[in-house]
């Protein structure tokens, strides 16, 4: 890919979700995202962890939330960026540059998160699909990406 992607679109079970990528924020984070779409990494996982008023999190291949990608985990890209509504951010263990392939999107303002996880875009359509992801950590049926692709 010889240009940088602009957007990832999520394709879920009730239609897709668009996220415009922030590479001036998270270049590092925006690659790997992008790399691991469209090598098709993403397609087939589900959201494994869907809390109301706080966020969905996939990109996990065990479903379990304890997976990551083959690939090196990331050095974080902290940044002023907010934990909004909408919001794309990765997620991580308590090593702060232990992000590989998980991510979650904010489903409520979550200020608290400011500064500590990688912000690396924010869902620019199809919010509704991600609110009408089933609940639970892990949902009794968990939400599924269908595909994933950055362009």
């Amino acid at each position: 890919m010889t240009d940088s992607p602009t957007t990832l679109t999520l394709t879920l079970d009730g239609g897709d979700v668009v996220i415009k990528l922030r590479p001036d924020i998270a270049p590092g984070h925006v690659a790997r995202i992008a790399e691991l779409a469209n090598d098709g990494f993403y397609d087939g996982l589900t959201f494994h962890r869907v809390i109301p008023g706080f966020m969905a999190q996939g990109g996990c291949p065990t479903g379990t939330g304890m997976g990551g990608s083959k690939k090196p985990d990331l050095k974080a890209e902290f940044s002023n960026a907010p934990h909004k509504r909408g919001v794309a951010s990765m997620a991580r263990s308590s090593n702060p540059d232990s992000a590989n392939s998980q991510f979650f999107i904010c489903n409520a303002d979550s200020s608290f998160l400011d500064g500590q996880y990688t912000v690396w875009g924010e869902v620019s359509e199809g919010m509704e699909h991600v609110d009408a992801l089933p609940v639970g950590q892990p949902p009794k049926t968990p939400g599924k990406i269908l595909k994933a692709r950055a362009a």
